[in-house]
């Protein structure tokens, strides 16, 4: 497991003369200020790290979540621990990895055996060594991680049941998006193709601080069982998708011949002059096959 190991280090000693020994309502802006300000730390925005500072958003997450007494949870980004501090209010058992230091280090605040921090940068962590069970993920996800993120934790169904994520709004309307729609992309099929996307709720700026320019969206994401066997279109979609303003024909032409392409298209009752947006998820299933087949 590539987990960055570090030294043992006690929880500050100004934050024990601040009265921070224990969480301490850090959803409240004042206190989650002082806090940071005893970690001589400040919101880093290589990081994406906006914390929430809305304690009904948060109840909101956790009721979404439907955590079960010493249910697993894997957290991304915890930070000073705003969410973490809720989950292990109900009663889950978490793994949190974190990547910056200073917040690593003051997870162990909670001095809890419910609670496993984790430093490392969870895109090089192996998931598949760590998780001995199967696991659900939620978190207030770095947004600038989140399309590697999908790439990296989507096709991990036998050890991730379902992911509750905080996402940017444009994001989750490209996730959800439909058939034919301006937001519809290689991404919306990419999700569908693993999992069942359904959206929460939106969340305003002022939700978090430092308060980022976008609006935000809490989503789940249930993943799929998949047969291992069953061929992939998402090469083909990706390709579409590259050139989504040319017609399949044309977009693909450099995979297949376009007599072929045109051919395949009318076979799963699309005309030779349909665009990628066009297509549905099984769409673009029956036509990867047509054209697996053609090439034989």
């Amino acid at each position: 497991m590539q987990v960055r190991q570090q030294a043992s280090q006690a929880f500050p000693k100004s934050c024990e003369n601040y009265g921070f020994t224990t969480p301490f309502h850090l959803y409240r802006p004042t206190t989650l200020k002082a806090f940071l300000k005893t970690l001589k730390t400040s919101p880093k925005k290589s990081l994406s790290q906006n914390f929430l500072i809305d304690k009904n958003i948060l109840d909101k997450i956790i009721v979404s979540a439907k955590i079960k007494p010493k249910e697993p949870i894997l957290e991304i980004g915890p930070g000073p621990g705003v969410l973490t501090d809720a989950l292990l209010n109900a009663k889950a058992s978490v793994i949190a990895i974190e990547k910056d230091l200073n917040f690593y280090h003051a997870l162990k605040r909670w001095n809890s055996p419910e609670l496993t921090p984790i430093c490392g940068d969870v895109l090089n962590i192996d998931l598949k060594a760590l998780l001995k069970t199967q696991i659900k993920v939620v978190a207030n996800l770095p947004y600038h991680i989140t399309g590697i993120f999908l790439q990296k934790f989507l096709p991990l169904e036998e050890k991730i049941s379902s992911l509750i994520l905080m996402v940017q709004y444009e994001i989750a309307e490209r996730i959800l998006a439909k058939k034919g729609t301006k937001n519809y992309s290689s991404l919306t099929l990419f999700v569908q193709f693993y999992a069942k996307a359904k959206f929460l709720f939106k969340v305003k700026p002022t939700s978090f601080y430092p308060k980022p320019k976008v609006n935000s969206a809490l989503i789940e994401l249930t993943l799929k069982k998949r047969d291992p066997k069953t061929s992939s279109p998402l090469f083909l979609i990706r390709k579409a998708f590259n050139q989504r303003r040319k017609t399949l024909r044309n977009s693909l032409s450099a995979f297949y011949p376009p007599s072929k392409i045109g051919a395949a298209l009318t076979k799963i009752g699309h005309s030779s002059k349909v665009r990628s947006q066009e297509l549905s998820l099984e769409d673009f299933h029956r036509l990867h096959l047509h054209l697996l087949e053609s090439t034989k």
